[in-house]
């Protein structure tokens, strides 16, 4: 086989395949007022493709995060991306009564997504018979990580009807959240407490399926007051088999994972994108049953701060 070297320093890895990427695939869903737009990308040779669906952070599109998402599929996974209501391109009003209901609408769209597979397999050229239905896991960045985490056993109490549902999907197996909300409770800002009340009752107490968790260690977000620790909590509340990657000196969009010319990074640092793109793509391979070479390997270089970049843990 095949490998390349990594950037910290493990091997393992295939190298990387040329890709075919498909947008936008149309799914009809009149309940949420707006089509969902779907991209699908996936490498053009192989089979038993492992699926990765991810969910943007709020404002993005399915062309977002390409820096996290080309490379898995580049690397034998097939990435399912859509577009969901709070994106920029749909431009919904200030008083869109959809508004307080976000959250669920962007965990019904990727569950929406694992109901159409047949859909999204038979879009792609060459795509049909390659995908393998029984290793799937959830990503997602920001307000996606909290989408992807509601499959993965997280509980959001709905600000409407004050009850917390179970949403966890059973095909999802595994999950990879990055910059992701913590808990709920008073020390959340007067604007995140109005303006994102899905943020104000969270409970990951349920949340089991094995996750791995990706957090900035100066990402100092204006929605609470507990500092950079906010996102560390999908990880130390959370029971089961959890892994940890603490990124020194990283923002929110942890070097700029959401795109190669995306203005909205702050702490452009390409160096870290690709860390977080090789120790993402270790632990896919790992947690899906790809291969755990790659994983091991991570885990060895990135123990304790001897790594200048970041430090890995797991419960």
């Amino acid at each position: 086989m095949t490998t390349t070297h990594s950037a910290i320093g493990i091997t393992g890895v295939p190298a990387a395949a040329s890709i075919v990427s498909v947008k936008p695939v149309v799914l009809p869903a009149p309940e949420r007022g707006e089509d969902l737009h779907v991209r699908v990308s996936a490498p053009v040779t192989g089979r038993d493709l492992p699926i990765v669906v991810f969910a943007h952070g709020f404002g993005s599109s399915l062309d977002g995060y390409a820096p996290l998402t080309d490379h898995w599929a580049a690397h034998g996974f097939a990435v399912i991306q859509a577009t969901h209501l709070d994106s920029k391109r749909l431009s919904l009003a200030a008083d869109d009564p959809r508004r307080p209901e976000m959250w669920r609408f962007r965990v019904a769209d990727l569950k929406r997504l694992l109901d159409e597979l047949d859909v999204l397999e038979a879009a792609v050229p060459g795509l049909v018979g390659r995908l393998d239905r029984g290793r799937v896991a959830v990503a997602g960045h920001s307000f996606g990580g909290q989408t992807a985490a509601v499959l993965l056993g997280l509980r959001v109490t709905d600000p409407r009807t004050g009850v917390a549902e179970d949403l966890a999907d059973p095909r999802v197996t595994a999950g990879v959240l990055l910059a992701t909300a913590g808990t709920g409770g008073d020390h959340l800002t007067p604007f995140a407490a109005e303006n994102l009340p899905w943020l104000r009752d969270v409970d990951f107490s349920h949340m089991t399926a094995p996750t791995l968790v990706v957090a900035g260690d100066k990402d100092d977000l204006p929605l609470t007051t507990r500092g950079p620790e906010w996102t560390t909590e999908p990880y130390t509340l959370s029971p089961g088999d959890k892994s940890l990657l603490t990124l020194f000196g990283a923002e929110h969009f942890l070097g700029g994972i959401s795109g190669y010319e995306a203005a909205e990074t702050t702490d452009e640092n390409p160096a870290r994108v690709i860390l977080v793109r090789e120790v993402t793509l270790a632990y896919l391979r790992h947690v899906l049953g790809v291969g755990s070479s790659a994983w091991d390997a991570a885990r060895a270089a990135l123990t304790g701060r001897s790594h200048p970049l970041g430090r890995l843990e797991s419960k």
